[in-house]
């Protein structure tokens, strides 16, 4: 099964609207499709964009923690040994690319596919969740 790193922005679009490849993404995860590689930077940037950024109304502390733990479960912890920084156009997205490297996963998901054009010196693609899905191929 492959490993790949989801970006926030597509975590946070998956669970604020079920119409779309992002919400189509976190279903392939839930269905064992792929397996997402996380670190403790990661979760707390997920932790923090779903806690600032989803309608509250909707969604609990309870909420966001149960699905916080969620992906805590389901995802790859992945060890940083080595930094890579500064290195993307936008600092606050270096410790993705660290979590890509270090699980030597084929891709990053993102909305933000420029601010990772340094990634493919290695080796790693930035894929839109629409693109994403079609890799996995099959009904998604």
């Amino acid at each position: 099964m492959e490993t790949v790193v989801l970006d926030a922005n597509v975590v946070l679009s998956g669970l604020k609207s079920q119409n779309g490849s992002p919400f189509r993404v976190l279903q392939a995860l839930e269905a064992e499709r792929f397996e997402i590689a996380i670190s403790v930077p990661l979760v707390l940037e997920y932790e923090s964009v779903l806690s600032h950024q989803l309608d509250r109304a909707i969604f609990s502390d309870e909420d966001i923690r149960d699905f916080i733990d969620y992906l805590c479960r389901v995802g790859h912890p992945t060890q940083i040994y080595y930094l890579w920084r500064p290195i993307l156009k936008d600092p606050f997205d270096d410790h993705i690319l660290e979590v890509a490297v270090a699980s030597e996963s084929p891709y990053i998901v993102s909305y933000n596919k420029k601010d990772f054009k340094a990634a493919k010196s290695f080796g790693i693609e930035i894929l839109s969740p629409f693109e994403f899905l079609k890799t996995l191929g099959g009904n998604v």
